[in-house]
């Protein structure tokens, strides 16, 4: 019997022929990505467990992105000892304030060339599996096991079962990505693929951009996956290609691999969809929420702050101004969107709408700062989680859109899709 992609990266990881889902192999880590949160603990482990030493200063990508700038005393502190780390350990790739280049770790890996198909990489944030949309099998670790992986690169995994979810035709106007992956969470439940690999096939998925399949394979976490991929073919070679010249060796499902389930979609059939509070899986029709207040739209963080997203959103924007009382912010993921934004006159059109440009990074999707929701306010997002208090008080409320929705939404002050 074959193996699925996922299987082949991580017993080529392994240095094994072969590997089977439910089998524990001891991999080998081509990168980990570091940030500002999680990052406190992991440094303490190499330090006391360790003796100070670290795997390979070349493999670790340290990027604070969740409080920066530095929302309080607490954050600055975070964001100096992980700094102080990478200088005192020769990590010579930062992207920060400090460096002028910084922004949403998941968005800045793949487009500053770190992410290349076959790899095997890990970092301390849940929604690292954004990296399996260029064919990486990648995955959100704990801080304890980011400690280890900085001392030796090296990590354990238990080889998932793969759900494969093939997508066939062409996607309806005014639906995106978004829309797809909130009807997939929608169907499985948040935690109807639990420790699985979700791998995404199709004619759907081929005519996506890698922007849209960025947005797939991040919220592979939402219905409890371990990772999410999609086999890189030649849009993705030409992506990676354009930002790195280190060899990669892609790899590819085997015709007869075993796949624990099979889901398939007609993209036809999808509609705009939001998630309602307070879980990914509550979803229903934009349509059905007709009659929701929005208080705010946030268009920005990894599954919402690309430049495609915006795009997207501008032409929903265009000439028209945001209905009286919505908040709309807009939060590029990365300082390189953020310029995109501004050199091709995005900016002219978000700031006539009535939008607000905030700095490139996590910012509020968690709840830190630039877009906190008060008691009873009511947020339409192109973030990835709604969970109670997620964007600020406990009694505020989240729906996640797609980029296109939400902006529909700030021009109503009502959910529009």
């Amino acid at each position: 019997m074959g193996l699925t992609i996922t299987e082949k990266i991580l017993a080529r990881a392994a240095g094994k022929k072969t590997v089977q889902p439910g089998e524990v192999v001891f991999a080998s880590v081509d990168i980990a990505l570091a940030h500002d949160v999680t990052s406190d603990l992991a440094i303490d482990i190499v330090e006391k467990d360790f003796g100070g030493r670290i795997w390979d200063p070349d493999k670790i990508i340290v990027l604070p992105d969740h409080g920066v700038p530095n929302k309080d005393i607490q954050t600055a502190t975070l964001v100096r000892k992980l700094l102080d780390f990478a200088a005192a350990k020769k990590i010579k790739n930062i992207y920060s304030v400090e460096t002028g280049d910084y922004g949403v770790c998941h968005t800045m890996l793949p487009y500053r060339g770190f992410v290349r198909p076959g790899q095997v990489i890990v970092g301390a944030d849940s929604h690292t599996c954004q990296h399996g949309s260029l064919g990486a099998f990648s995955t959100g670790i704990g801080s304890t096991e980011l400690g280890n992986v900085f001392a030796t690169g090296k990590l354990w995994f238990r080889v998932p079962e793969t759900i494969k979810i093939e997508v066939r035709g062409s996607l309806p106007d005014g639906v995106m990505a978004k829309d797809l992956i909130l009807r997939v969470i929608g169907d499985l439940g948040v935690d109807g693929a639990l420790y699985m690999a979700m791998e995404w096939t199709g004619s759907t998925i081929e005519s996506l951009s890698i922007d849209e399949r960025m947005t797939l394979t991040n919220m592979a976490i939402e219905c409890g996956a371990k990772s999410g991929i999609i086999a890189p073919d030649q849009k993705t070679i030409d992506f990676v290609k354009a930002r790195t010249e280190e060899n990669f060796e892609p790899l590819y499902s085997d015709p007869d691999a075993h796949y624990a389930k099979t889901l398939i979609y007609q993209a036809e059939d999808l509609t705009p969809l939001v998630a309602r509070p307070y879980l990914p899986s509550n979803v229903a029709p934009a349509k059905d929420c007709a009659d929701v207040k929005v208080t705010q739209v946030y268009i920005g963080s990894c599954t919402g702050g690309k430049y495609e997203d915006f795009a997207a959103a501008a032409k929903v924007l265009k000439g028209r101004k945001k209905a009286a009382g919505v908040r709309l912010l807009i939060v590029p993921a990365t300082t390189e969107i953020q310029r995109q934004i501004i050199q091709n006159g995005l900016y002219d059109i978000f700031m006539a709408a009535g939008g607000v440009l905030v700095s490139a990074g996590c910012n509020a999707c968690l709840g830190y700062h630039g877009g906190i929701l008060a008691a009873g306010e009511v947020a339409v997002s192109t973030t990835n989680r709604n969970f109670r208090g997620r964007m600020g008080h406990v009694d505020s409320k989240v729906y996640l859109a797609s980029p296109l929705t939400a902006a529909r939404s700030a021009l109503t002050g009502y959910i529009t899709g």
